[in-house]
């Protein structure tokens, strides 16, 4: 299998070709890191056509759920996945996209209200698949199983 092979019933052990682990915390450790690049990397896919990163599509929701009203920057970055992305930088690019708008706030001018705009709405709305392509990603869990995966993370970052 290679390192983004389709997950069947496939043991980390196979994909990364390694036996043994140091423990089965270490194990997790790598299954975790393995499994998120293995999603980042069909997120790159899904977005690659639309020339947009998964980062720029984040920031796009979250101007999509704050709509009609505009938000700051500082909303963005408290909200993004991604805490390590440059939220200034991701901003600058969609503008230049014609995906936002910048407005400087008459009463303060360091603040900036970032709004969606239509061509980032229609944009979003061709991606909206994206949350059904999630499902078909863990189709080989039971509703109760990602329940469980879901809490135990959230036990574990506790």
């Amino acid at each position: 299998m290679g390192f983004y092979s389709i997950f069947g019933s496939v043991r980390l052990e196979d994909e990364i070709q390694q036996k043994k682990f140091k423990s089965e915390q270490h194990k997790l450790a790598i299954n975790i890191f393995y499994t998120f690049n293995w999603l980042s990397y069909k997120n790159q896919q899904t977005f690659k056509s639309e020339d947009i990163t998964p980062q720029q599509f984040n920031v796009l929701r979250i101007l999509r759920g704050q709509h009609p009203e505009p938000c700051n920057l500082k909303l963005i970055k408290d909200r993004m996945l991604d805490r390590m992305s440059d939220a200034s930088r991701i901003v600058d690019k969609l503008k230049a996209k014609g995906l936002l708008e910048r407005h400087e706030c008459p009463n303060d001018r360091r603040n900036v209200d970032l709004l969606i705009t239509e061509k980032g709405l229609d944009l979003l709305k061709t991606l909206d698949h994206v949350d059904d392509e999630f499902k078909n990603t863990f189709k080989n869990l039971s509703i109760a199983e990602v329940k469980e995966l879901n809490d135990l993370l959230d036990k574990a970052r506790g």
